[in-house]
């Protein structure tokens, strides 16, 4: 999930790129959000849902789809920035619940704390995939929570998620089963003879 071109432009230019890249890109336009903020080390993005006559539903509130839709691929991108390129990112699974009906601007502040990404990196080099899960709010100028939104995302190293897809493809034609090698096995596969992991290390922007 993490953008091929967000590599090629000096680490200065990368949030700026990232904030332009969504919000000119069709699909999430169509959502009716806009990404208001990311900051320089790529660790964090803010959002608003605009209410306005596009986000309205019949009832005069902000519509349920657009609530779910603007804020969905924040916690992967995230993710999959500060993860680096070593590793597979997807969004599984999500929910959302209403509180209050949303008839104001709504705004969403996503964060993920480098310590939570550090567990997430060792999890994932110890057992070759992790599903970690992740809870934002959307609220009001004044603070007030309209939505709460849980994620959960799939992360795995390119070696355990090949192997995984191998396997399944497999069991659907009849020649083998679902079962995977050890995760240790794969894990070692991702690992050079010496020197330290890839993507041991966080990634920081100049």
């Amino acid at each position: 999930m993490r953008p091929k071109l967000i590599d090629r432009v000096p680490a200065a230019w990368r949030a700026t790129l990232l904030k332009w890249g969504f919000n000119l890109y069709p699909s999430y336009r169509a959502t009716g959000g806009r990404v208001v903020h990311v900051s320089r080390d790529l660790d964090r993005i803010k959002v608003v849902l605009p209410y306005s006559w596009k986000t309205r539903n019949p009832a005069g509130a902000l519509f349920g789809g657009s609530l779910y839709a603007f804020t969905d691929p924040m916690f992967a991108m995230l993710l999959a920035l500060q993860l680096g390129n070593d590793v597979i990112v997807w969004d599984k699974a999500g929910s959302i619940r209403y509180k209050r009906p949303g008839r104001s601007h709504l705004f969403a502040d996503f964060y993920i704390p480098v310590e939570r990404v550090e567990a997430i990196r060792r999890e994932v080099l110890d057992k070759g995939e992790c599903t970690p899960t992740f809870c934002v709010e959307l609220k009001d100028r004044h603070g007030v929570a309209h939505v709460e939104l849980e994620k959960t995302v799939y992360v795995a190293t390119k070696t355990f998620y090949k192997a995984k897809l191998a396997a399944r493809a497999e069991a659907e034609d009849g020649t083998g089963d679902a079962s995977l090698p050890p995760p240790e096995v794969l894990v070692q596969l991702e690992r050079p003879a010496a020197g330290p992991a890839p993507g041991a290390t966080r990634q920081h922007a100049a």
